[in-house]
């Protein structure tokens, strides 16, 4: 799980620290793996509009919390799940009152596009079996949302156990989708964002949304974060970037 980690960090820090485009950038923003469609898009959006750079680097939540926490470099911070921007929140490296809990998402079971049949996934559903001494791809369940959620969903199904030790843990949940459209794990777990995304897996069963905590995307401003960090940040709200985070499957909350 270490060496995942600092591998995680390590591709942050080139992002943030050695990469003259992001040097270059007016707002660096730190975003979940999952929301890296989006974000360029609504980015290079922004540009157009405002005559402002974004740079966006895209890791496990976890990695960036981390690295915001380790040495700063972002002026933004979206993450896929309340508990790391909680982490930070505590910390007090979190702008106070620019906190906002911006989409909300789904998890579901994938599977290679020419591979597996649906999946009724309830409780106590016979997922070993659906494996066929595959593995089942998931983002690292100790650090990273997806993987967390994934885990919890699977615990409260009474599954957990029968597949815990058949997992290919991944850094982040784009990670985890690769393992399966490359056809290297029979199922993986997944949002449906991301499964939407990748045209060689197909979504094979979706998790009832009382199995897991809420999927929700908080966004918020870091202590230091330059003065145009602000605009971008309600820009994230505005109708163009909602079109774009709705056309990609997520679900827009708030404004």
């Amino acid at each position: 799980m270490l060496s995942r980690y600092l591998r995680a960090c390590a591709a942050v820090l080139f992002l943030v620290l050695g990469a003259t485009p992001v040097l270059a950038a007016d707002i660096i923003v730190f975003g979940a793996a999952s929301l890296s469609d989006a974000l360029k898009e609504i980015s290079a959006d922004y540009r157009v509009q405002s005559g402002k750079t974004v740079a966006v680097s895209f890791a496990a939540s976890s990695a960036l919390a981390r690295q915001i926490e380790a040495s700063g470099g972002a002026d933004i911070f979206i993450s896929a799940d309340l508990d790391w921007m909680d982490y930070l929140d505590k910390k007090g490296l979190i702008a106070p009152g620019s906190r906002e809990n911006l989409l909300a998402n789904r998890l579901v079971l994938i599977a290679p596009r020419d591979a597996a049949t649906p999946i009724v996934i309830a409780p106590h559903f016979d997922l070993q079996a659906a494996l066929k001494g595959g593995r089942l791809a998931i983002a690292d369940p100790d650090t990273v949302p997806a993987g967390k959620y994934g885990r919890a969903a699977l615990s409260a199904l009474g599954v957990w156990s029968s597949v815990a030790s058949q997992l290919a843990n991944a850094e982040d949940v784009r990670v985890a989708l690769a393992y399966v459209a490359r056809g290297e794990a029979p199922l993986g777990i997944v949002y449906e964002t991301d499964a939407k995304a990748e045209p060689n897996v197909k979504i094979v069963g979706v998790f009832p949304e009382d199995s897991h905590p809420p999927i929700l995307y908080p966004a918020a401003m870091t202590k230091d974060a330059k003065p145009d960090a602000r605009a971008f940040l309600a820009y994230l709200s505005s109708p163009t970037a909602r079109a774009v985070f709705e056309k990609d499957g997520f679900t827009v909350l708030g404004k």
